[in-house]
């Protein structure tokens, strides 16, 4: 396999940072193009890949081409390289928000293979939860190598296009909700006195322990999680019944909704 990303920004830094830790693929058989002249050279310099004078260079010389640009480019883009994909084999990912499988294929004159692809930022650290949906022409095969690439940066789904827009809320916003939460944690420990280094380690750690303790007891309802820290008439119960009072739970289902929504009117 050789594999080529057109765009050096975070996201596909994060995927090429895995692929390199993990060594699943030769730093000779990595390609990059960035029109960032600088960014370019910075990734190429850092992980050993090999600089593509542009993306139709890149094009050609790979067989899996990742796109990592942004939504409002990425058909120019694809325009750009179109004539360089009428080999059968060439695989085409892309990972920019918002733009479907639909609208990928009908930047090109061919019927390409094509995947979307949905990571969140927690990708940085090896953690991300990606979603990802091919279109007819990809085979089964094709699909499990690239979620095996997908896998160096955290867990990978097969999802159905139509939840993208549900996914990316629960994944992609949320960890923005999270931080909020982990920050709120910290703040309310350093009120009474606690320094804030300290306090936001503390609560970090005990959010990502929570989760890891959901994702291990899938037959435990999070509700049993919480019956289980409660003791009776003790200070944990105190401060869920507090949350409740204050409508913590209606604001997440709001803030959801919401960005549901708003993701709709784009």
């Amino acid at each position: 396999m050789k594999l080529g990303f057109i765009g050096c920004g975070n996201m596909a830094t994060a995927i090429l940072k895995g692929i390199a830790d993990s060594k699943l693929l030769e730093p000779a058989d990595i390609f990059v193009f960035d029109t960032n002249a600088k960014a370019l050279e910075n990734v190429a310099a850092k992980y050993g890949v090999q600089p593509a004078e542009n993306a139709r260079a890149l094009a050609q010389s790979c067989d899996h081409i990742l796109l990592a640009v942004k939504p409002n480019v990425i058909q120019s883009v694809l325009q750009e390289i179109n004539a360089d994909l009428k080999e059968s084999n060439k695989i085409i990912i892309s990972i920019a928000a918002g733009k479907t499988i639909e609208f990928l294929r009908s930047a090109l004159t061919q019927n390409n293979k094509i995947i979307r692809v949905m990571p969140n930022i927690n990708a940085k650290v090896g953690e991300a939860v990606c979603a990802y949906c091919c279109n007819e022409a990809v085979t089964q095969e094709e699909k499990q190598t690239v979620a095996g690439l997908l896998q160096v940066i955290g867990k990978v789904i097969e999802l159905d296009e139509k939840f993208f827009p549900l996914f990316g809320v629960i994944s992609g916003c949320s960890p923005a909700f999270v931080y909020m939460f982990i920050d709120a944690l910290a703040r309310a420990a350093v009120k009474n006195g606690m320094s804030k280094n300290m306090a936001l380690e503390i609560a970090a750690q005990a959010v990502y322990g929570s989760a890891k303790m959901v994702l291990e007891n899938p037959d435990t309802h999070p509700w049993q999680l919480v019956d289980m820290v409660c003791s009776p008439g003790g200070t944990t119960i105190e401060g869920v019944l507090t949350l409740q009072k204050e409508g913590f739970e209606t604001a997440v289902h709001d803030a959801v909704q919401n960005a549901v929504d708003k993701d709709k009117a784009l």
